[in-house]
């Protein structure tokens, strides 16, 4: 592996391992262990690069003294706080150089440090600085990515629609013997008929037209 400071090719893997060892934390982690979680395919070492690098397990995969004594830690801000020790102590470098502005330095920044401390390439660089920025997250600095584990989306209960019903409703007749019944009224169905003349018609064409419309519409 290229470097002295760990780096993996998607780091939120790192954030969804670390929330599980919290809820179950095994005496010893291989890659079989990271395929098993189903985490960083194909990238198991790389993962078990950084447990080793912040010293959560020892080279043979067996979990450490220390890890006991940080993932037992049950409330949250009592692990970030816990957490955050080991990783300055992990990132002792950088924190030498930096102090506790390291927590904050942007990607560039982060990227120019590894790349100079390890003379590794750009790709290597932005994946270190990517890993160091969810070592932070964990450390309650700076935001994580959805680790979606733990987290149970609730199926939002579909609103039924009630139809009201009501005796008032229009079109509808109240009971009889009511004291608010009110008579039907009659609906009257108003037809507007528009006509163009011709301007040259003859006294005939008229009559022949209204003789039409009386026969066809007013007599129907």
């Amino acid at each position: 592996m290229e470097g002295t400071h760990p780096y993996i090719s998607g780091p939120g893997n790192v954030a969804k391992m670390i929330v599980h060892l919290r809820k179950s934390f095994p005496s010893k982690i291989t890659s079989e262990t990271v395929k098993k979680l189903g985490l960083a395919p194909n990238n198991e070492s790389y993962l078990i690069n950084v447990l080793q690098f912040i010293g959560v397990i020892d080279e043979e995969g067996n979990k450490t003294s220390k890890a006991t004594e940080v993932f037992s830690r049950h409330k949250d801000e009592d692990f970030t706080k816990s957490f955050e020790v080991l990783v300055k102590k992990a990132y002792s470098t950088l924190f030498e150089l930096h102090g506790d502005g390291s927590w904050n330095l942007d990607e560039d920044d982060l990227i120019t440090f590894f790349r100079q401390s390890d003379q590794t390439s750009a790709t290597i660089g932005r994946r270190q600085a990517g890993t160091f920025k969810i070592m932070a997250g964990l450390s309650g600095h700076g935001e994580l990515p959805d680790t979606k584990i733990d987290k149970v989306k609730k199926a939002e209960s579909p609103k039924r629609k009630t139809a009201k019903t009501s005796a008032k409703s229009k079109g509808a007749a109240a009971p009889a013997g009511s004291a608010n019944s009110k008579p039907d009224k009659n609906i009257g169905l108003t037809v507007r008929i528009e006509i163009n003349l011709p301007a040259d018609g003859s006294k005939e064409t008229y009559d022949n037209i209204f003789k039409s419309i009386r026969e066809n519409l007013i007599n129907e």
